[in-house]
């Protein structure tokens, strides 16, 4: 087999194997107000993890103009544990903001397509 034949084969080969696990998807997420004001998110994910170079690794509280107000970092992989649930609490979302999105993010991706609307109790 001739080189650019090789070299192309093992590009698509690379390729698919990233495809394999897909984007990470937030298949539900919700917001309670805390005593304090703060508000504790409770977020879903989905993701095909296939171990420590492919996996969700983190989940963003993001207000309306973009503004990343919080960030729950996913420390390994939840290869047997889909879809997976994780909390965060103290998490501060300024006056007169009523909704926020969460997205989550994978070690290959980025940021996947699939985020959720959460509107805030008590606003």
């Amino acid at each position: 087999m001739n080189r650019s034949i090789a070299a192309s084969l093992l590009v698509l080969v690379v390729a698919a194997g990233r495809a394999v696990a897909g984007e990470p998807a937030v298949v539900a997420a919700k917001a309670e107000r805390e005593p304090a004001g703060t508000y504790r998110f409770e977020v879903t994910v989905r993701h095909d993890d296939t171990g420590w170079n492919h996996y969700a690794d983190k989940w963003d509280v993001v207000a309306p103009d973009g503004t990343v107000l919080a960030t729950r970092v996913l420390l390994h992989p939840h290869e047997d544990e889909q879809p997976f649930t994780r909390d965060m609490g103290g998490v501060r979302v300024p006056a007169g903001i009523r909704s926020v999105a969460v997205r989550a993010h994978d070690k290959v991706h980025g940021y996947g397509k699939e985020t959720a609307t959460v509107d805030l109790p008590g606003r």
